[in-house]
This record gives structure tokens, sequence and C-alpha cells, in this order.
């Protein structure tokens, strides 16, 4: 299922330009100082959790919002050029029909699910006011492993965290055995090297958990 709308409506903008990016980054730091820019990113970097769904509220992301997080997911790694990844919107109108996927692929799964269970998986659908699906394009590279685009794919999700959260709002990925299912793949018209990673969900945070100690550098890092 492709977003053709959302398609129409963007294909005529204009795409940024590196001296654009330059000239942003310029004025950033001569507003604020390169020290104090990095300790900003920083800071949004350190700060950012993983916020679950079922906590993220309206006022969802505006249409400037999106186009800004998605603009991040643009500036990921990428070896090559290949951008082995592509997301789907799924707006409010559309999710009924991704509930029902997720609901029959738990059938698919285990036959004897409860009708609770099977609502409780359908619910999963409608949690955040903003929902998008992660697709990874994994067709052959002979120069680009699979693992490196991975990477690249993973990398836009971050950048799409952090522009949300730098913007204050809430967001978390979510997946699961659904993301595997054959029905997933009917749904969105995934090619045969594509394959549903997971979604990505963005709101207003309802409720943060309290900070969480992180490992400090030198726990995971060694020098040869």
């Amino acid at each position: 299922m492709e977003n053709t709308k959302h398609r129409e409506d963007t294909k005529h903008a204009e795409p940024a330009t590196h001296a654009g990016d330059e000239a942003l980054r310029a004025g950033a730091a001569e507003a604020v100082g390169h020290e104090d820019l990095g300790d900003i990113a920083q800071a949004i970097i350190c700060s950012r959790q993983n916020i679950s769904p079922k906590r993220l509220h309206e006022p969802g992301p505006t249409a400037r919002q999106i186009e800004l997080m998605l603009s991040a997911a643009a500036a990921a790694p990428d070896h090559s050029l290949l951008r082995p990844w592509r997301f789907v919107i799924v707006p409010p109108d559309k999710r009924s029909l991704l509930a029902t996927v997720f609901g029959l692929a738990l059938l698919d799964r285990d036959p004897g699910a409860s009708a609770a269970q099977v609502a409780a998986a359908q619910e999963k659908a409608h949690r955040a006011p903003f929902l998008m699906l992660a697709i990874a394009r994994l067709g052959d590279s002979a120069e680009v492993a699979l693992a490196e685009r991975m990477v690249s794919l993973g990398c836009a999700l971050q950048n799409i965290l952090l522009s949300a959260h730098a913007m204050g709002l809430g967001a978390g990925l979510t997946s699961g055995q659904a993301m595997r299912s054959a029905r997933m793949r009917e749904l969105f018209a995934l090619a045969d090297d594509e394959q549903a990673v997971c979604c990505a969900n963005v709101g207003t945070a309802g409720k943060r958990k309290p900070h969480q100690a992180r490992p400090g550098p030198w726990e995971f890092t060694s020098t040869l």
C-alpha cells in the first residue's frame, strides 16, 4: 500500500541542498557557538527515551514536524546511495486495516488465541497519534553488505526519534512477530526483497519514565 496522496503532496518540494545545510549549521553555530551547539546536540541525544505508544497522546506531530523528521531520516549514512529503506505513513483512517492484520496475524500463529487477545493485538494499531512503518529494502548489492544496509535503516530511525525528541514530542519503536506476517506483506505491497521491520510511533508523551542509567563510554569500548 503506497501513500499516494503524501507522495503527490511532496514530489514538487525543493530538495535540501548541501549549501543550505551548511548555511543552517553555520547560522546556528554563530548564534550559540560551536561548543554550545555540541552541548545541545549531546543533551538531545542523551536525554532521548523510548516512549511506549500507550503513553503517546494527541496532539501528534504537525505536517511540518513530519517533514522535518523525514528530512532527518534522509541524513542517515547511506553507502553508495542505495537508500535501503522506505517508510509508509498509516493515517488514522487506515488504522483499521492495520488492526485487522495484527489480529489475523496473531490467529495465524495461535489459532487458539482468545477474543480478548485478538482485541489487544488490534488495539496496538490505534495507540499513537502518528504511526509509520519502517521497511528495509534489501536488494542485492555486490558492494554494500546486508549488515551495513540495515545499519543505514537504524540510523534513519534514530534520526527520526531524535528529531521528534528535539521538537518536544515523544517517540518509540515497536515491532513483533506480525512484522514477518504474509498479511503485512500484502497490506503494504512489499516487494520480494523488502521486509517490514518496525513501526515508528510519535505523539505527545503523557508520562515519561525516570531517567535510566546508561553504560559509560568505556564499558563498551576498547583500544586495539
